[in-house]
């Protein structure tokens, strides 16, 4: 599991500008989604991955409990699976373009969809009544990459919470393309998988300051169990 970091100048910023630490801790159970971002073979198993993360075995365990919880309290699972297709070496050429030929064959390889790359990782808690996007960018949210946004529209969604892997590549730039799609997010410290500590807290910090909300596994599954407490009370 990664050594969470974030240098308390990043935390004394955000509190300055936000006025607490966690502007999100607010959020409304039955309106939130966790979603989870290439947790498939193709990045978390030995001999199949073309771009292995072993980290990301380590937090499946912090995936599923919030995925429990987010069912619990009413919110919504999305699993996010990132496909290779043909036409995606032509229209996203500027990526594949900066990498070796022999790198671009073992992508293609192991994120066809149908193969044992693509699947994801087998003792993840993922339910047939839970929500299943494929996405072919980084991001899942830029134009063109997936129907994550309606989708999440469609459910009445207003604040997501991020996990998955890698944290600085897919899991950053999905987080950050959410919030400018009007989406309240979170990046799950201890539910995103980095390459290193370094990567991990870097992306971390930098979405932190400007795009959102930072949270442990803990922290949100204590908020989203209080607020539908809340919630209830309310309702009586």
């Amino acid at each position: 599991m990664h050594k969470i970091a974030i240098p308390q100048s990043v935390i004394d910023r955000v509190i300055a500008r936000r006025g607490r630490a966690h502007i999100h801790d607010d959020l409304v159970p039955a309106r939130t989604a966790l979603v989870v971002v290439d947790m498939q073979n193709a990045f978390m198993m030995p001999g199949v991955a073309h771009a292995l993360c072993l980290t990301a075995q380590e937090i499946v365990p912090n995936i599923n409990r919030l995925a429990q919880a987010v069912r619990e309290t009413g919110g919504a699972v999305v699993w996010i699976q990132t496909a290779y297709t043909d036409e995606t070496r032509k229209s996203w050429s500027a990526y594949y373009d900066i990498s070796k030929p022999e790198q671009n064959a073992k992508r293609a390889e192991a994120l066809a969809p149908g193969s044992i790359g693509y699947q994801l990782w087998e003792t993840l808690d993922a339910r047939k009544n839970d929500t299943f996007v494929v996405k072919d960018r980084f991001s899942a949210f830029i134009q063109g990459s997936s129907n994550l946004a309606p989708v999440l529209h469609g459910k009445g969604i207003d604040t997501i919470l991020v996990t998955g892997t890698v944290t600085n590549v897919c899991c950053e730039s999905t987080a950050r393309d959410a919030m400018m799609c009007n989406f309240k997010t979170v990046m799950v410290s201890d539910g995103n998988a980095a390459a290193t500590d370094e990567d991990h807290n870097a992306s971390l910090a930098a979405f932190y300051l400007t795009f959102g909300d930072v949270m442990a596994t803990d922290m949100l599954i204590g908020c989203l169990r209080n607020n539908a407490k809340k919630g209830l009370a309310a309702a009586e």
